[in-house]
């Protein structure tokens, strides 16, 4: 299976945690087609860990979806999620028991990716808690990953590892096909800060067939649900939406879509990000500066000659003076270029010859699609 963009979908974690069943994953699908974010590209439904008994597997060594949460079955769920047009997704870990206490993978990868597939599952998140200290995490990741391929069937492979034992140098070799870097996020803006400023100057560890991942998307969370903290105001949900799209990471909703409102829709489905999220070059973007404190220049390209350049003010008070010069991407006055910045938020375009400079308030952003222009 070979992924060429970031996944999109969403996962049952941030608002529902071991509160998960049939109807809520039934109704979050039908949600997900009736809002319109199937047709924006979000396809996988994926649900995350609590879906088991804990009492262990049956007989045959075969794991068991709770029955009082999942009365008809994973594969009769499965089946009506395809029937959406859209894919299914489900969880386990390397270790001896999920990270809520539940039975995982650990000694049983090909009976369980066996099982996976019988039942229709088009997404697997692995995660790593209760993992053998012995056991290198690239071996177990390994380990899966040729379970998956084994039963024949495409199965995206989400490992989730938070980063450890320096996943990303090795993530990829192992058949991942994106790769959790950081921790749980939740609903603050301070979580949000924490996550990309973990990642951000390292971020080039991403793309084509392995995506660094920076964890599940909050938007329209306000601070309800499993992961509920303080909430976001709109401007903050918006950055960690643009940002997360500017750096290619994969796009997975953890709000209740069955009760979203129609901003936070309206900026999940916000077309220049998701097409910039979504960019057939799947290239990483580098730091062309690093403002004071925590304020970057992002730049990145694009697919068909086009580029982006983000300004993302992650500090927490004060106003910071951002910039952008041009002789920092290669572009110097003696060129026979200039840039044309077309503001994706507004469309408003501008032409750039040596540098732009903003004075941004704490979390916000500006972010520009930007072309090469003859003089």
């Amino acid at each position: 299976m070979i992924v060429t963009r970031p996944p999109m979908g969403w996962n049952s974690w941030n608002t529902f945690g071991d509160r998960i069943n049939e109807d809520v994953v039934k109704e979050t699908a039908r949600a997900m087609v009736d809002t319109g974010l199937r047709d924006a590209g979000y396809e996988y439904v994926v649900i995350d860990d609590c879906w088991s008994v804990h009492s262990g597997r049956d007989e045959n060594g075969r794991l068991i979806p709770n029955p009082e949460k999942f009365p008809s079955g994973m594969k009769a769920l499965a089946d009506y999620i395809h029937s959406l047009g859209l894919k299914f997704g489900i969880y386990s870990c390397d270790g001896s028991h999920t990270c809520a206490g539940y039975p995982a993978s650990f000694d049983h990868e090909f009976v369980d990716a066996e099982q996976f597939a019988e039942w229709g599952v088009d997404y697997l998140k692995y995660d790593n808690c209760w993992k053998p200290s012995m056991i290198p995490g690239r071996v177990l990741y390994n380990k899966m990953a040729l379970a998956l391929r084994a039963t024949g069937r495409d199965i995206l492979f989400s490992a989730c590892n938070w980063g450890t034992e320096n996943a990303s140098e090795w993530m990829s070799s192992v058949g991942a096909h994106m790769y959790r870097s950081t921790f749980d996020i939740a609903d603050s803006f301070e979580s949000v800060k924490d996550l990309a400023l973990g990642q951000i100057e390292k971020y080039t560890t991403t793309g084509y067939n392995c995506f660094n991942d920076l964890d599940m998307l909050i938007c329209g969370m306000n601070g309800k649900g499993n992961v509920g903290i303080s909430g976001c105001t709109m401007d903050e949900y918006t950055l960690h939406f643009a940002l997360w799209c500017f750096l290619g990471s994969p796009l997975m909703i953890g709000c209740d879509i069955r009760n979203i409102d129609e901003e936070t829709l309206a900026l999940l489905k916000h077309p220049e990000l998701i097409r910039l999220n979504q960019d057939a070059e799947t290239r990483p973007p580098y730091i062309v500066h690093k403002n004071a404190g925590n304020c970057y220049t992002l730049f990145r390209h694009l697919e068909n000659g086009e580029y982006a350049v983000g300004f993302f003010n992650l500090n927490d008070e004060g106003q910071t003076h951002a910039r952008f010069e041009s002789f920092e991407i290669g572009m110097t006055v003696g060129a026979p270029y200039v840039l044309e910045f077309t503001n994706m938020m507004t469309g408003e375009k501008q032409i750039v010859t040596e540098y732009k400079n903003y004075f941004m308030h704490p979390h916000t952003f500006e972010l520009f699609r930007v072309k090469l222009v003859r003089k």
